[in-house]
């Protein structure tokens, strides 16, 4: 298994701006931590490159990119009510989506058949053109694209288990039938996006799976959904890579949501996409999102990890 992070990781953090804010780095660090005390299970570890400006512009526009490396070189500032950045945030940022582009290449080279990305900011907020929901690049949008265009493969899947509906990500791919974006998230619940009436548009009409779930939901319907739809969906697909955005957020102590997912029922949905990758015999990446009880978060990664290794 590989494990790709960057220490650029820990610089970024919003409470220079809003105070009180959930996505700290106390949470990267908690996970590094326990995963020190256990040897890193095992892992490979590898440093995340910086992203270049011409990977960003895969899934973002210039505008975007540019607005945000300026916003950081200018010393900071808020985007919206919740996402704010200072100077340091334009390296982490330039690393979790570089971080995502380096664990994909990995996998399509047949280095590690699966790793895992552990950085911030999260990314599937970020619209092609929006900096949102604590996200400013879309770093598993980026990966999936990067794939495509320059990695040699045909299809990627998209798995979004994190609580939040992965706006962006959607966005990034609603218009192509290269990329099945699939996401269970509560509903309602920010950002208030992807109605199971929406499936994409155009050519990629078919091709985005949005599986809302009402609060108070837990690993029963998660599961089924996964068994009853996305994994059918995934086989009917046949992707060359499966990526997960793998947010921990549906854990009943998160305070951000309402669903009641335990720790190991991320083991037990890792254990079905490994599964499904290893019947596709394809390489399984999971890149981390949103997750905001320190305690829980941990739990559930390390038993994601132990899953996806098997």
């Amino acid at each position: 298994m590989l494990y790709v992070s960057h220490p650029a990781s820990l610089e970024h953090d919003p409470r220079t701006l809003i105070p009180g804010h959930p996505d700290t780095p106390e949470r990267l660090i908690a996970i590094e931590a326990a995963l020190a005390e256990r040897d890193w299970l095992g892992a490979e570890r590898r440093e995340a490159p910086a992203a270049s400006e011409a990977d960003l512009e895969l899934v973002h526009t210039p505008r975007l990119v540019g607005s945000i490396r300026e916003l950081c070189a200018g010393g900071g500032g808020r985007i919206d009510a919740d996402t704010a950045v200072h100077e340091a945030s334009w390296g982490a940022a330039l690393r979790a989506a570089g971080g995502a582009c380096e664990l994909t290449r990995a996998l399509l080279a047949g280095e590690h058949e699966v790793g895992y990305c552990c950085v911030r900011p999260s990314g599937h907020h970020a619209e092609p053109d929006r900096a949102m929901g604590f996200c400013l690049f879309d770093n598993v949008a980026v990966a999936a694209a990067l794939a495509i265009e320059r990695l040699g493969a045909e299809r990627v899947m998209v798995f979004d288990w994190d609580v939040h509906h992965g706006n962006g990500t959607a966005e990034a791919f609603r218009e192509r039938s290269d990329v099945l974006f699939a996401s269970i998230h509560q509903m309602p619940l920010y950002p208030g996006t992807g109605p199971a009436s929406d499936s994409g548009s155009g050519v990629g009409e078919g091709y985005t799976l949005n599986l809302p779930v009402p609060p108070g939901s837990g690993e029963a319907e998660w599961l089924e959904l996964i068994d009853e739809t996305i994994v059918p969906a995934a086989e009917r697909f046949r992707p060359d890579l499966v990526l997960i955005s793998a947010g921990y957020d549906a854990h009943r102590l998160d305070p951000l949501a309402g669903c009641q997912l335990e720790s190991s029922s991320f083991a037990r949905m890792a254990t079905r996409m490994r599964d499904l990758a290893s019947r596709l015999d394809v390489p399984l990446g999971a890149v981390q999102e949103g997750g905001y009880h320190v305690d829980s978060l941990v739990e559930s990664l390390l038993a994601t990890l132990a899953a996806l290794d098997g």
